[in-house]
C-alpha cells in the first residue's frame, strides 16, 4: 500500500511537473509573439537548464534572434561532443556562424560532414534532410551529389535533387537532372514539361532548352524522347512550323501510323496554327486509305480548312474550294449518319458564306430524315434548318423546327438554345411581346453565354419600348440585326443608317455602334471596331453595352491585336467598375493569367 502512494505521489509531482513547463511554455512564446524576446529567453533557458535538449531548438533559435552568438555556439559545441553521431548540431553551428557573418567557419563545418559521409544510402539522404529542414538547400545538393559518387550511382536521388533544383529555381541543373532521367523513364516527359513551364520566364530558358536537346540529339539520334520534348519547346515559344517539321520527322523515322501528328494537330488548332495543322492531316492521308487514321483526317483536314477561311480574311474561290472539299468528302463516303455533321457544316458555309440559301435547306432536310443520326445531332441539324428557313422568310416552318428541339431537350443547353433562337425570331419579325417573354424565362439559363445573350436582348428590347411604345425604331434595327446574323453587312449598315434619318431622337445611339462594332469584327477588322467600343464607353459607360464593349476591347486587345498590357488593362476595368457583369468570372481568370499568376497545372 505504501507503495502505491509512492507512485500515486511521484506521478502526481511528474503531472504538475510537466504542466508547468507546458504553461511556461505557452508564455515564452506569447512573449516572442509579442516582441518580448528577452523574456522568451530567460524562460526558455530556464527549461532548457531544467530538461536539457528538449528545449534546445526554441532557445539556441532565441539566443540567434538576440544576435547573442557566442552562448549559442558555446552550448552548441556541448552538444557535438556529447552526441558525435548526430549531425543536426554540426549543422546548427554552421547555421550559427553564418548568421554572426563567419561564412569560412560554416563552410569549413559543412565540408567536414560531406568529406565524412559514409556510403550508405539512407545516412546520405538523413544528412541531406537535416540541410533542407535547416532551409539549405546548397549543402543538401552537395550532399546528394558527393552521395552519387560513393555509391558510384548517377541515377540515384533523381527525385530529390529535382525536387531540390526546382523548389532553387536552378533551371539549368533541372534541365540536365530531366534530360538524364528521361531515357529511361519517358512516361515522366508530362512531369518534366510542367517543371520546366513553372520554371521557365521566357525566351532565353526555353533555348537553353532547345540548345541541350540538340547537343543530344546529335550525340545520341535513336533516343526518341529527345525529339518529343524539341517539339515540346518549339510549341511553347510558338514556332508551331518548326514543331512540327521535328514530329514529321520523327514520324517518318519511327514509320508510324501518324497518332503523334493527329494529336499534335489539335494543338495547332487550338493555337489558331490552321497551315500547320492542314500539313499535319495531308501527311497522315498521304499514307494511305488502309492506315487508321485516314477517314478521322480527311474529315479533320476540311473542318481545319473551314476554320481558317472563316476565322481570317478570305476571298471568294477560297469559299467555293472548302465548298468542293465538302462536297468530295460526301461524294466519297456517301451521305449517312457517318457525314451528317459535314453535312451541317457544309451547309453553314453555303448559307452564311456563299449565300446559297436553297442549297443549304435542301442539304439541311436530307440530313434532318437520315434515319440513325445521333439525336444530338439531329437536333443542331434542326436548329441550322430553322436558321436558314427564317433566313429564306419560312417563319413558322423555323418555330416549328426550334419547338420540336425545345420539346425533345427539355431543361438542357440545346433546349435553352431553341428557345432562345425562337425568341429570336420573334425580335427578327416585329412581335416583342412575345420575345420577352421567352427571353425572360432564359436570364437564368444553366449555359452562361445563352443566359447571357438573353438578358442583354431583353433588356435592349425594353429600354427602348420604354422610350417609344410603337417600337417603330426598334423594328427597323431588328431588321439591321437580322441582315448582321445572315452576314450581310453592308446591308445591315444601310438599314442601321437609315434609322437616325426616319427616327432622329430615337434611343438606339449605343445599340447602333454596338452592331457596327459586330459588323467589324464579323469582317476581322479589329482595328476598325476599337474606335466605336470606346466611343460606347465613353459616351454610354452606365448603359447596357458598357460592360460588353470592355470586354471585348480587352478580348481585341489580348487575341488580335496582340497588346497584352491594354487588354490587362480593361479586364481589370471590369473587375472594379462592373463587378455585376456576367463577363466578371472570365475577366478575372484573363487578368490573373496576364498578371503571370501561375496555376496548378503549369
Amino acid at each position: 500500500m505504501r507503495a502505491l502512494y509512492i507512485v500515486i505521489i511521484f506521478v502526481f509531482c511528474f503531472s504538475t511537473g510537466v504542466l508547468a513547463q507546458d504553461n511556461e511554455l505557452l508564455l515564452a512564446k506569447q512573449y516572442s509573439a509579442n516582441g518580448e524576446p528577452q523574456k522568451a529567453l530567460e524562460i526558455y533557458q530556464k527549461l532548457y537548464k531544467q530538461n536539457n535538449e528538449n528545449y534546445y531548438s526554441v532557445y539556441v533559435n532565441t539566443l540567434l534572434n538576440l544576435k547573442k552568438f557566442d552562448e549559442a555556439e558555446s552550448i552548441t559545441k556541448k552538444l557535438i561532443r556529447r552526441h558525435t553521431d548526430d549531425h543536426q548540431y554540426a549543422i546548427m553551428l554552421g547555421n550559427i556562424y553564418t548568421q554572426e557573418g563567419n561564412m569560412t567557419k560554416a563552410d569549413a563545418i559543412y565540408d567536414d560532414l560531406i568529406k565524412s559521409l559514409p556510403a550508405d544510402q539512407g545516412e546520405i539522404s538523413a544528412l541531406a534532410s537535416q540541410f533542407y529542414q535547416s532551409a539549405n538547400i546548397d549543402y543538401a545538393i552537395k550532399i546528394f551529389q558527393q552521395g552519387r559518387k560513393l555509391l558510384k550511382n548517377d541515377n540515384v536521388f533523381t527525385y530529390e535533387l529535382i525536387n531540390l533544383y526546382r523548389f532553387k529555381r536552378d533551371k539549368i541543373s533541372l534541365t540536365e537532372e530531366y534530360l538524364n532521367f528521361l531515357p529511361q523513364n519517358p512516361n515522366f516527359i508530362n512531369q518534366a514539361e510542367n517543371a520546366f513551364s513553372s520554371v521557365y520566364e521566357g525566351a532565353p530558358d526555353y533555348d537553353m532548352l532547345k540548345t541541350a536537346l540538340l547537343k543530344r540529339i546529335q550525340k545520341d539520334p535513336q533516343q526518341t524522347i529527345y525529339a518529343d520534348l524539341l517539339t515540346w519547346q518549339y510549341l511553347q515559344q510558338k514556332e508551331f512550323d518548326l514543331a512540327l517539321n521535328q514530329a514529321l520527322a520523327l514520324s517518318r523515322r519511327q514509320n508510324d501510323d501518324g497518332n503523334s501528328i493527329y494529336d499534335l494537330c489539335r494543338t495547332f488548332i487550338g493555337n489558331e496554327a490552321y497551315d500547320e495543322a492542314i500539313r499535319g492531316y495531308e501527311y497522315i492521308i498521304s499514307k494511305g486509305k488502309t492506315t487508321p487514321l485516314y477517314i478521322p483526317s480527311k474529315i479533320e483536314l476540311i473542318n481545319t480548312k473551314n476554320l481558317k477561311v472563316t476565322w481570317g480574311k478570305y476571298l471568294p474561290e477560297d469559299l467555293l474550294g472548302l465548298e468542293k472539299d465538302y462536297n468530295d468528302l460526301l461524294t466519297e463516303f456517301g451521305r449517312n449518319s457517318s457525314t451528317a455533321f459535314a453535312m451541317q457544316k457544309l451547309a453553314n458555309l453555303q448559307a452564311f458564306k456563299l449565300h446559297k440559301l436553297k442549297d443549304a435547306q435542301k442539304l439541311l432536310e436530307d440530313a434532318t430524315r437520315i434515319s440513325d443520326i445521333r439525336p444530338t445531332l439531329l437536333a443542331d441539324c434542326k436548329l441550322d434548318l430553322g436558321d436558314i428557313y427564317l433566313l429564306n422568310n419560312q417563319p413558322w416552318e423555323a418555330t416549328l423546327l426550334y419547338s420540336q428541339v425545345e420539346k425533345d431537350f427539355p431543361a438542357t443547353s440545346i433546349g435553352q438554345d431553341a428557345i432562345f433562337r425562337n425568341a429570336k425570331m420573334a425580335y427578327y419579325t416585329g412581335d416583342f411581346t412575345w420575345a420577352k417573354g421567352q427571353l425572360d424565362v432564359l436570364k437564368v439559363a444553366t449555359s452562361q453565354l445563352i443566359a447571357n445573350d438573353a438578358l442583354n436582348l431583353l433588356l435592349l428590347i425594353q429600354d427602348n419600348l420604354a422610350a417609344d411604345s410603337s417600337g417603330a425604331a426598334l423594328k427597323i434595327y431588328a431588321r439591321a440585326d437580322l441582315q448582321i446574323f445572315a452576314q450581310n453587312p453592308g446591308k445591315a449598315v444601310m438599314i442601321l443608317d437609315s434609322i437616325g434619318t426616319k427616327f432622329p431622337n430615337n434611343s438606339l445611339e449605343d445599340d447602333i455602334m454596338m452592331a457596327k462594332s459586330r459588323i467589324l469584327i464579323q469582317q476581322k477588322d479589329y482595328a476598325g471596331a476599337v474606335p466605336l467600343l470606346k466611343k460606347i464607353l465613353e459616351e454610354h459607360p452606365a448603359d447596357l453595352w458598357a460592360d460588353d464593349a470592355v470586354f471585348m476591347l480587352g478580348d481585341i486587345y489580348e487575341n488580335r491585336l496582340n497588346d497584352k498590357a491594354t487588354a490587362k488593362n480593361y479586364y481589370q476595368k471590369i473587375i472594379t467598375d462592373y463587378p455585376g457583369s456576367l463577363w466578371i468570372n472570365e475577366a478575372r481568370k484573363r487578368f490573373r493569367l496576364l498578371r503571370g499568376d501561375k496555376t496548378d497545372a503549369s
